[in-house]
């Protein structure tokens, strides 16, 4: 029998920060469910990693560098070959601590290490999307923007840049629902809370035991189940919205 709905096509995910943690467990669902995933992050792509095409559909870059962002836009372009672009996940961040691991606040944080924080957490998304806005408009696709239970209170642990970047990300992802909507593709984020992955910080089980009523971490896991949703058509009617994903920390 011939088949020719989009849902048979093969899909294509574009993940940044794919190297660790909520972006690896992501890559892998999505794989798993026969998406093609092309991965973005600063590290080489690791031989350990488990999906075949990985080596020929990573992409090395600084996303903390303008210049280096716009090159590997292009190259994607390239390799998506005027293609289709079904969902992009803007999940790369980084969160600078000071010696020893301790939070950096407003007043410690020098300004380099502000504008560096905002380069990958903020601009980096918005330089993606509508760098590759041709290739979503033509799928119908969906962005997801990964902010933070960080972005709406102060954090034990996050620093000042990082928490504003994620606040910035989560009115960013707003504004492109607005506009992108008007072009049929969706933009929704994802704010998790306490996930238990290799960055956590000494002293979580504090907040795990006081401020999470489901009394445990969350799973990355957890995290790419709900990403994988908002870039399917269970969530065709949901734009501009915010998830929480943290055991209920944000009550």
């Amino acid at each position: 029998m011939p088949t020719s709905s989009n849902s048979q096509q093969r899909r294509t995910l574009l993940l940044t920060g794919a190297s660790r943690g909520i972006g690896h467990a992501t890559v892998i669902r999505f794989s798993s469910a026969g998406w093609r995933v092309i991965t973005c992050s600063r590290h080489p792509f690791p031989e350990e990693c488990p999906w075949g095409a990985g080596p020929e559909d990573h992409i090395q870059v600084d996303l903390g560098d303008h210049a280096d962002t716009v090159r590997a836009i292009a190259e994607i372009r390239r390799r998506l070959e005027g293609g289709e672009l079904h969902a992009l996940v803007n999940n790369a961040a980084i969160s600078p601590k000071a010696p020893g691991g301790a939070r950096l606040g407003t007043v410690d944080t020098d300004l380099d290490i502000w504008t560096h924080v905002f380069n990958v957490n903020f601009f980096a998304p918005i330089m993606m999307a509508r760098g590759l806005i041709a290739e979503l408009k033509k799928a119908k696709g969906s962005v997801v923007n990964v902010t933070s239970i960080a972005g709406s209170r102060v954090h034990p642990f996050a620093g000042a840049a990082y928490a504003t970047s994620k606040a910035a990300l989560a009115s960013l992802t707003r504004e492109m629902a607005s506009d992108f909507g008007r072009i049929g593709v969706r933009v929704n984020s994802i704010a998790p809370g306490e996930i238990d992955t290799s960055i956590l910080s000494p002293g979580t089980e504090k907040i795990v035991e006081q401020q999470i009523p489901m009394h445990r971490l969350g799973t990355p896991d957890e995290v790419a189940k709900i990403i994988y949703v908002l870039c399917t058509e269970t969530s065709s009617y949901v734009n501009g919205a915010e998830i929480h994903i943290n055991g209920g920390q944000h009550v």
